[in-house]
Parts: structure tokens; C-alpha cells; sequence
């Protein structure tokens, strides 16, 4: 009975080995802790507001909606290589100079970021994961505006490369300026 359980404790063993060098990519599991990782452990909508503040009277206007939009991204560090990244966007429309619609929705996640050297984790979190929460975010906003009864409103890709670079510009311009 013994030796039956020391085979069946083995065999868990072994399974176990095969599983963490499976997850790893076929690197073993020691070669693996050491290796640069990106995974998305969770996606979620943290807070989301849809107003109609004129209606019933703006539905009955029959100009096109000027739409404007607020963008606004943030990162914070959860502890052991895990980070919180959220976007805020803002969707006003106005027809007739008066408020048609006004969302605000800050779209989530929590990344794990594991062995990537410090100048190229700001990027990540700056970049690489709003890009993948904007999709969310943008079908949400689609979604809520729909509901509140407007045609549906597409929001163009966001290009958060670019907006990362200006970001940094603003930041070293600043810097020198305070330097003079």
C-alpha cells in the first residue's frame, strides 16, 4: 500500500513538472522564472456614467451630434509584478449648442508583468495595455449610447504610442525649463 501511494505521489510530481514546463513554453520551470512575461490577468469596467441630461427635448433635433472626447490612462502597482492599468474616456455630444449625451467609463486591467528591465516597463504600462483595453472600452461606450437612445457612435483608434512620446516631451520640456 505504501509503494502505491509513493508511485501515485510521483506520478503527481511529474505531472506537475509537465504542466509548469507546458505553461512555460517548453522551458523548464527554473529557466522560465527568469524570462521577461506579459499576461492579462483580468479585464474589467471600473466605473461608468451615461447622463441625457436634456432629454426628452433633444430627441426630438434633427442635427448631426458634435462629439468630443477626453482621454486619460494611469497605471499603479498591485505587489509581486502585478500592475492596475485603467483608461478614462469622456463622450460628450452636443446638438444645438445644448448636452445630448455625456459618457464617462474607465475601462481596467490587471497585467502581470514579470523580469522586464525597468526603462521598457513604462512603455508597457503606458502603451501596451491601453491598447488592449481600448477595444473594451470603446465597444462599452458603443453600447451605452445605443441604450440611451442615439445612433451608435464608433470611436477611432487611439494611438497611445504617439501620445506616450508627446507625454515624455511635455515632461522634458518642463524639466529643462525649470533647469533655466
Amino acid at each position: 500500500m505504501a509503494e502505491k501511494k509513493k508511485a501515485v505521489a510521483k506520478k503527481t510530481t511529474e505531472t506537475k513538472k509537465v504542466a509548469a514546463k507546458e505553461q512555460a513554453g517548453g522551458v523548464p520551470p527554473s529557466q522560465s522564472e527568469a524570462m521577461p512575461g506579459f499576461v492579462i490577468e483580468k479585464l474589467f469596467l471600473k466605473d461608468v456614467s451615461v447622463e441625457v441630461p436634456n432629454s426628452p427635448d433633444i430627441f426630438t433635433l434633427n442635427e448631426p451630434p458634435e462629439i468630443g472626447l477626453e482621454l486619460g490612462n494611469g497605471g499603479k502597482p498591485l505587489g509581486n509584478g502585478f500592475f492596475e492599468v485603467s483608461i478614462k474616456l469622456t463622450v460628450t455630444a452636443k446638438i444645438a449648442g445644448k448636452v445630448a449625451f455625456l459618457v464617462e467609463l474607465e475601462q481596467a486591467g490587471i497585467f502581470g508583468v514579470r523580469n522586464v528591465p525597468d526603462e521598457n516597463m513604462e512603455p508597457i504600462l503606458a502603451i501596451t495595455c491601453p491598447n488592449i483595453l481600448f477595444p473594451y472600452a470603446r465597444e462599452a461606450i458603443s453600447d451605452l449610447i445605443t441604450k440611451a437612445g442615439f445612433t451608435t457612435v464608433l470611436l477611432s483608434p487611439i494611438n497611445f504610442e504617439a501620445l506616450y512620446v508627446q507625454q515624455r516631451q511635455q515632461a522634458e520640456a518642463k524639466a529643462a525649463e525649470a533647469k533655466n
